[in-house]
This record gives structure tokens, sequence and C-alpha cells, in this order.
């Protein structure tokens, strides 16, 4: 493990990273394949709107789209991220309750690139559930001031 990932978040026998949250409306759960139809339908069908969210930038989604199996991928890397404490993606979930609900959005924790000793921060939802995103922010911000070792000042999270 490099330097920059052991000072991303304390090590686990300090630090045991949150696999859930329960937010008005939503929740969420870790990213992973079990998740690939319903985050590919989800992204696929609200390109123009996740272009859009803030703190979005670059290519990504891609404008024409991504096979399942490449999906897949993409899933299982960031299911590997988390496991070793690299970056942290979580579905957002519709509905407060396990078992219920669709992907409706993620949330993405990672170092910054550009310096890993800030916290890069994005998340969108789908165009449909557009009034979400700004209770996900919020509710975010809380979570990380309350349960993360995050300084609030080296959060780069854009605002709702």
């Amino acid at each position: 493990m490099s330097s920059d990932q052991q000072t991303f978040v304390p090590p686990a026998e300090v630090f045991e990273v949150p696999v859930r949250l329960v937010g008005e409306g939503f929740r969420l759960e870790p990213l992973g394949p079990e998740h690939n139809e319903g985050d590919l339908a989800a992204w696929s069908g609200s390109i123009e709107h996740v272009r859009a969210t803030p703190g979005f930038l670059g290519d990504w989604p891609p404008e024409e789209g991504m096979s399942p199996e490449a999906n897949l991928a993409d899933l299982v890397r960031h299911a590997a991220d988390f496991a070793e404490r690299r970056g942290f993606t979580y579905s957002i979930l519709e509905g407060e309750r396990d078992g219920t609900g669709e992907v409706v959005g993620c949330l993405y924790i990672y170092p910054a690139k550009a310096d890993p000793e800030r916290v890069h921060v994005t998340s969108w939802v789908r165009a449909d559930r557009a009034a979400l995103d700004k209770t996900v922010y919020e509710t975010v911000m809380r979570w990380f001031t309350e349960v993360w070792p995050f300084d609030a000042e080296r959060i780069d999270y854009a605002a709702r």
C-alpha cells in the first residue's frame, strides 16, 4: 500500500469504513457487481443530467454508453478499491429499507489525484430523481463530519 493510501483513511484497526447510510428516501450501500444492471440503467438513461451535476468533469459517463460487461468490470474495480481501502463507491438506492428500491445514483469518495491529502467526492442521481440530489449532498456532508475521519476543509464536494 502506498503512503497516499495510508493517509486517506486510518487503518482498519482504527477506522471501520461504514457500509450503510440511511437518508430521507434513500440509502447507501457499497457498489458491487450485484448492482450492475441497475447501475447501468441508472446512468445510461441520464447521461446529460449526470454530466451536468456539480463536480462532474471529463468524459464520464461515455456518450456512447457501455456494454453490461464493461460496466461490470468498472463495478468490480470499484469494489476492489473499497475492499483495499483505496476509495469508496456507494450505490444510492431508493428507499430506506434493505431489499427495497432500485439504483438511482452513486457516491464516490477517493483521494484527490492532485493532492492525496484531500478527499474528492462526487455523486449523481438519475434525472428523474433530480430532487434527491441536494438531500444526498446534505446527508453525506453530515455523515462525513459525524462518522468519517475527514476534516471538513479536506473535502472537495461540489455544493448543491
